[in-house]
């Protein structure tokens, strides 16, 4: 059975390894605390996830986003992200994640394919997620650019909410096993990533949310570089699709 055929629940019969095994609810402890210390718990999730690494500063300016795929918050589709670069990847995932797309798919690969990006990685507690209404506020006036973001670590009820009373339009997917934590060398939060048509990365990611100016200049400067590489004047080259390619949905296939 493909990851994302799988209960979201273990049957009795077999018990889950732990990569496998959805995450099972840091944020429910979050009914019980107060705002500061949900995201402290947030926080700690990601630093442990990061095997305590120093230096997480997110892709570095000219290097390829690493492929991925998930489950959109307002889907039905359930399971851990898809990040293999490469069939039979183990727990990453059986296919290569670029070729896992699906209308319940964010897919990283798919979003860069067709124009330049910006994704933001956020930890649904606190102030973390307004950057979502920054990027929102964007989309009209930059109608090119694909803006997407994903909540490590996040659970589909809240997400959905969030999605709905901020009224988002832009993608919003699950990372539901933190595994983009470690992909993308999360170390802040919130963090974005801005990437030309293709995936490579155009500088260095934001590391805390920028003001809305700073953030409509950042995209600026993504969306002039974009047409300085070519974009916009022949078709969208599907880089994802090369060795690169570890894009991945919801569940892993």
């Amino acid at each position: 059975m493909s990851r994302s055929e799988r209960p979201a629940a273990a049957s009795p019969e077999r018990r889950p390894t732990p990569r496998e095994r959805l995450a099972p609810g840091g944020a429910r402890y979050g009914r019980y605390l107060g705002l500061a210390g949900l995201l402290a718990l947030a926080l700690i999730t990601l630093n442990t996830l990061l095997g305590a690494s120093r230096g997480a500063a997110g892709i570095a300016a000219g290097e390829r986003m690493p492929p991925f795929a998930v489950p959109l918050a307002l889907g039905t589709l359930s399971g851990d992200a898809n990040i293999a670069t490469r069939a039979n990847e183990g727990p990453a995932g059986s296919r290569p994640a670029c070729t896992v797309r699906g209308p319940q798919i964010l897919n990283v690969c798919e979003l860069y394919e067709q124009g330049p990006m910006v994704l933001a990685l956020f930890v649904d507690a606190d102030s973390c997620p307004a950057v979502l209404d920054d990027l929102q506020a964007l989309v009209g006036e930059f109608p090119g650019v694909r803006f997407a973001a994903v909540a490590i670590k996040g659970e589909r009820g809240p997400l959905r909410t969030l999605v709905r009373t901020h009224r988002l339009t832009l993608p919003v997917g699950i990372d539901s096993d933190g595994a983009l934590a470690a992909l993308y060398r999360v170390g802040s939060c919130p963090q974005v990533t801005f990437a030309y048509p293709g995936g490579v990365a155009q500088g260095r990611a934001l590391l805390t949310r920028p003001s809305p100016a700073a953030l409509r200049e950042r995209v600026a400067q993504l969306v002039a570089g974009a047409r300085a590489r070519g974009w916009g004047r022949r078709e969208p080259v599907r880089a994802g699709m090369s060795g690169h390619g570890r894009a991945g949905a919801g569940p892993r296939p």
